[in-house]
């Protein structure tokens, strides 16, 4: 089956790779060189924010706010980064954004995918009508239910508690429940039902066969909650009060006083922030566009 799905693959890859030669070929010098420009100037507008926080991270104080700005600092302050982690508990934050995202991955990843798997191959009263309200949720501001879990986080006595982060995340996801769902459903189901017929119960089915096939799909997952969890600020904003439970973003705006901010070392602070999020980006890059790719294939 493994080998039936990466041929799938394959033949998706190759067909893309196909028409985009075709359109390539017919398409004018001066349309691609169009394109490409256009291209560039859209890669240059986005990664602009990022290198004006490394270089700002690098400046002295008296030259962020030069008009007009200056790119390129003079010296180099170095230093920043020393006076950055010193400043504030960054070891301490680094740890508590890493177990709450790694214990959030890992719980997400079970949670969507037994409720993907119950949606796309269990047929039960109401699946259809159940599936399509639990996707409504999708369509509500996280702004909107944020009153009613701070009643609920209070009332259970989970406030200034990563628990508050953590379970409401772990255990509600259309998203992930959706894109997993999407994926589970390419899978034939004659498959299953040979399990079936050998003895295999739901249990096993799930474990020892959906699992191994959706990996590509789970690992896509895995990275969009770590990344989300990693830049969550509102949630640890609203839920946690003690400093040495705080997460990096909320540490980050510890560098905001009353009158004045010290934009170097929060530039230098959001630099080491970001590190984290380019290694898993750069490392599961492949997993993502495998994983949103492949859900799109059908048996």
């Amino acid at each position: 089956m493994e080998a039936n799905m990466e041929a799938k693959a394959t033949r998706s890859r190759r067909m893309s790779a196909a028409i985009l030669k075709s359109d390539r070929s017919g398409s004018s010098p001066i349309a691609t060189v169009l394109l490409h420009a256009a291209l560039i100037i859209g890669a240059v507008i986005m990664t602009a924010p990022f290198i004006w926080m490394i270089l700002s991270s690098l400046k002295q104080f008296s030259q962020i706010f030069l008009i007009p700005p200056k790119w390129i600092p003079d010296p180099w302050e170095w230093g920043n980064y020393k006076k950055s982690w010193e400043a504030l508990p960054f070891g301490r934050a680094y740890y508590n954004s890493f177990y709450i995202a790694f214990i959030s991955v890992t719980c997400k990843l079970v949670t969507c995918s037994m409720a993907a798997y119950a949606f796309a191959k269990i047929r039960f009263p109401l699946r259809e009508p159940i599936f399509i309200l639990f996707l409504a949720t999708m369509m509500v501001p996280h702004q909107v239910t944020i009153i009613p879990l701070y009643l609920m986080m209070k009332g259970i006595g989970w406030l200034d508690s990563h628990l508050a982060l953590i379970v409401p995340a772990s255990l509600l996801n259309a998203f992930g429940v959706f894109m997993l769902r999407q994926f589970i459903k390419s899978i034939p189901d004659e498959l299953e039902e040979a399990c079936i017929v050998d003895g295999a119960n739901r249990w096993t089915i799930y474990w020892r066969i959906i699992l191994p096939l959706i990996k590509p799909a789970l690992a896509a997952l895995a990275i969009f909650t770590f990344l989300s969890m990693w830049n969550n600020f509102f949630g640890p904003l609203i839920f946690l009060n003690s400093p040495d439970k705080f997460t990096v973003p909320l540490l980050l705006n510890l560098f905001r006083g009353m009158y004045i901010t010290d934009w170097t070392l929060m530039m230098a602070g959001s630099a080491i922030a970001v590190i984290p999020v380019l290694i898993v980006y750069i490392l599961g890059q492949r997993y993502i566009i495998e994983g949103v790719t492949l859900t799109g294939i059908k048996g």
